[in-house]
C-alpha cells in the first residue's frame, strides 16, 4: 500500500537569499539580522514574514523562496531578541518590536509602498501591532495562532486556560530564565511537540537548530520578555481600539486546523478588524510554517493575491 504524501514535500533552496544585520534605534544599540530573498518576475509586491517563540527566521525556511517564486520580496528578520539579532534589556512591547520591523521595511530597505505582513505566534502579535500603528504601509495582514492580549477572549479567561499554563510561568521574574538554563532543549522539545499535528515538522536538526539560537546568552531571557510584556500589550491594544475603532486593513485570521487557538481566532479578528478571513492550514497544529510548508504557501498566496 502506499504510504500518504509527505506534509513537507518543499526542498530548501536558499541560494538566492540575502542576509543582512542593520542598526533599527537611534542609539545604534539594536541591530537586526534579516533574509532578504528577491522575487521572481513579474514582481508583485513584499510580503514580511514575522516568526512566533521559541523560534527565529529559521521558522520560514521552507517557505521562503515558494513565496519569492510567485512573484514577492520575501523579508523575514529575527526580531529584537530572537536569533542573531540583539538581545537588549527593555523594549519588548509589541508596538516597539512592530517598530523595529517598520524602521528595517520602510527606512532602512527603503520600500515605501505598502506590504503584506504575515505572523504567527508572538509574531501574530507583532503582525497586528505593525497593521494598527502602521496602516498606510500594509496591503494586508495575516496574524493567528496567538491570542491577542487586550482582546475579549484573551481577556474573559482563555490566558488563563490549561493550554496557556506558559503565559503565567513565562511572565514571572528571574525564575524561568534559572529553571531553563542548561535545559534549554528540553524546554524546547516539549514546546514543540505539545502543540503540533504533524511532529516530522520540525526534526532532531530543526531542534538542534533552534537550541543553539536559545541558548545564546540573554536569547531565553528576551524570549520571556515578550510575556511579560503582555499587560502592556493588552493596554495599548484596548487603547488603540478605544480611540480608532476596527482596522480597515483587509486581514486574516491563520491557524492550523489542530491547533486549539482556532478557538480564540474568528472573535479577536472580527473585534479589531473590519474586514477579515478564517484562513486554515490543513493537518497542521500551531507551527503552521513547518508543519505543512505547501498548504501554509498556498493558502497564504491565496489571500493576498486578492489584495495586491
Amino acid at each position: 500500500m502506499a504510504g500518504r504524501a509527505t506534509l513537507n514535500p518543499i526542498t530548501i533552496d536558499d541560494t538566492r537569499w540575502e542576509h543582512g544585520n542593520t542598526f533599527v534605534d537611534a542609539l545604534r544599540s539594536v541591530h537586526l539580522h534579516y533574509i532578504d530573498c528577491p522575487a521572481a518576475r513579474p514582481v508583485r509586491g513584499t510580503i514580511l514574514l514575522v516568526h512566533g517563540f521559541p523560534q527565529t527566521s529559521y521558522q520560514f525556511r521552507r517557505v521562503i523562496t515558494p513565496l519569492a517564486e510567485a512573484g514577492y520580496r520575501i523579508l523575514a528578520p529575527d526580531y529584537r531578541g530572537a536569533g542573531e539579532s540583539s538581545h537588549p534589556k527593555t523594549g519588548f512591547d509589541k508596538i516597539t518590536v512592530a517598530g523595529d520591523l517598520y524602521t528595517l521595511v520602510h527606512d532602512v530597505l527603503d520600500i515605501k509602498d505598502k506590504i503584506h505582513v504575515v505572523g504567527q505566534d508572538i509574531g501574530g502579535m507583532i503582525a497586528h501591532a505593525y497593521a494598527t500603528q502602521h496602516a498606510f504601509h500594509v496591503k494586508s495582514v495575516m496574524w493567528g495562532e496567538c491570542p491577542l492580549p487586550g482582546a475579549e477572549p484573551y481577556e474573559s479567561g482563555f490566558k488563563n486556560s490549561p493550554g496557556m499554563w506558559h503565559f503565567t510561568f513565562q511572565q514571572q521574574l528571574d525564575l524561568p530564565e534559572a529553571l531553563v538554563y542548561g535545559r534549554e532543549k528540553m524546554y524546547l522539545k516539549h514546546f514543540y511537540d505539545r502543540l503540533c499535528v504533524n511532529p516530522t515538522g520540525i526534526t532532531p536538526k530543526d531542534l538542534e537548530h533552534y537550541t543553539v539560537n536559545f541558548a545564546m546568552p540573554g536569547a531565553m531571557r528576551c524570549g520571556f520578555e515578550l510575556y511579560r510584556a503582555f499587560p502592556q500589550d493588552a493596554e495599548d491594544n484596548k487603547t488603540w481600539l478605544k480611540k480608532n475603532g476596527k482596522s480597515k486593513v483587509p486581514a486574516a485570521a491563520l491557524n492550523g486546523d489542530g491547533s486549539l487557538l482556532l478557538e480564540v481566532a474568528e472573535a479577536q479578528t472580527r473585534e479589531f478588524y473590519e474586514q477579515y478571513e478564517m484562513v486554515t492550514v490543513q493537518r497542521s497544529g500551531h507551527w503552521t510554517a513547518e508543519e505543512n510548508s505547501q498548504d501554509f504557501v498556498d493558502k497564504v498566496l491565496a489571500f493576498i493575491r486578492k489584495h495586491d
